[in-house]
């Protein structure tokens, strides 16, 4: 299962489960601001950045 972080990896901002977060496939997770000055390309790992997908409130949804 996807490991949902809580901090951007770079800034500390919090990202919220529900909100606009980018990860890699290592599943680094950067806020919006950071991917951008990254150029969506992890500075950890040089993989891509994609938008992080959301789960549903109840898992049953």
């Amino acid at each position: 299962m996807l490991e949902m972080k809580g901090h951007c990896e770079h800034c500390q901002q919090t990202l919220a489960e529900d909100g606009e977060a980018y990860i890699c496939s290592y599943e680094c997770s950067f806020c919006v601001d950071c991917c951008t000055a990254f150029s969506a390309t992890c500075p950890n790992c040089a993989g891509e950045l994609v938008r992080r997908p959301r789960r549903a409130t109840d898992p049953a949804e």
